[in-house]
């Protein structure tokens, strides 16, 4: 069930929303394998270290692939209504960075 919502969730690269389906697929595809081999964390410990980190709402996760290597993206609403994003290693899971959206 993790990996269906990590692979519904989780976009690899900059989204534009215009990729079509056969490079959402490949996508796909690499992050099952990436996780797979032990590459990335499951979505479900990563969720876990940015809410201790953030308590709020998750209302997005992204996957990003940066020179550092992949880092998951997660914007967390707060209960003061501020959108706060949490950058973490997704290999490590090493908060690498929180910010303002």
């Amino acid at each position: 069930m993790a990996l269906i919502l990590l692979l519904s969730t989780l976009s690899l690269g900059v989204s534009t929303g215009l990729a079509d389906k056969k490079d959402r697929k490949k996508e796909h595809t690499v992050v099952r394998e990436a996780l797979q081999r032990g590459e990335v964390l499951p979505l479900v410990k990563i969720l876990a270290i940015a809410n201790q980190q953030v308590p709020g709402d998750v209302i997005e996760v992204e996957l990003e692939e940066e020179k550092i290597g992949l880092i998951y993206e997660i914007k967390i609403l707060t209960g003061n209504g501020r959108v706060r994003e949490v950058k973490i290693d997704a290999r490590t899971g090493n908060v690498i960075k929180i910010e303002d959206d």
